[in-house]
């Protein structure tokens, strides 16, 4: 075998890996899977509504990603939190829960998109009261719904939530399936690949006519 075609060979078993890895092929949420959760939530108390909801959530699934869009807006004197050092601010509160969370997404094929402060009070607001001000926005990619309810019913995520909590006055966040999304890092790290890989092999086709 040829060293051009080692290299493809090699660029596109890497892709071919990442793309597996990095996508959900099992489809939609079983039965058997959502009252897993479900029992796993009631495990632990969770309100009967919000695991009506999370159901529903459920229920719906597609198998497909999606991506999790959250307004955030701090609490300026959390108070002392069990488990943080005293006076902590809510950004540090915050900083505590995502030092888990982050590696438990990250895990599983799922990241942050897109987080930054907020610019400006918002600028458009309808049908809504007391939604004028956010302190910063984020969006989080997850590989499915199945990947999602992993996240959040494992024991070690529960340990940490309330570092959320006490870090947040309020906050929205809803889960959005994507129609167009060019960010995808299955798009952007393909065109990545076949443009780097193109370049080696025109080096080597350069050193053998040299």
């Amino acid at each position: 075998m040829s060293a051009r075609s080692k290299l493809w060979m090699i660029s596109s078993l890497l892709y071919i890996a990442f793309f597996c890895w990095y996508t959900d092929f099992r489809g939609p949420l079983t039965e058997q899977e959502i009252s897993s959760y479900e029992s796993q939530s009631l495990a632990v108390g969770k309100d009967p509504d919000d695991i009506a909801m999370m159901a529903n959530f459920m229920r719906k699934d597609t198998g497909r990603q999606f991506l999790m869009i959250n307004a955030i807006d701090y609490n300026e004197n959390p108070g002392d939190v069990e488990g943080a050092e005293a006076g902590e601010s809510a950004e540090e509160l915050m900083a505590r829960y995502m030092t888990h969370m982050l590696p438990a997404m990250l895990s599983r094929g799922s990241h942050p998109v897109i987080m930054g402060e907020a610019a400006s009070i918002a600028v458009d607001i309808v049908g809504i009261e007391g939604a004028e001000q956010w302190d910063a926005g984020a969006v989080f990619r997850y590989r499915s719904r199945r990947t999602f309810f992993d996240i959040v019913t494992n024991p070690d995520f529960r340990g940490e939530h309330h570092f959320k909590h006490a870090a947040l006055t309020k906050t929205i966040a809803y889960p959005i399936e994507t129609q167009m999304y060019l960010g995808d890092l299955r798009w952007m790290l393909g065109l990545l690949m076949l443009a780097v890989t193109a370049l080696l092999d025109t080096l080597l086709v350069s050193r053998r006519q040299s």
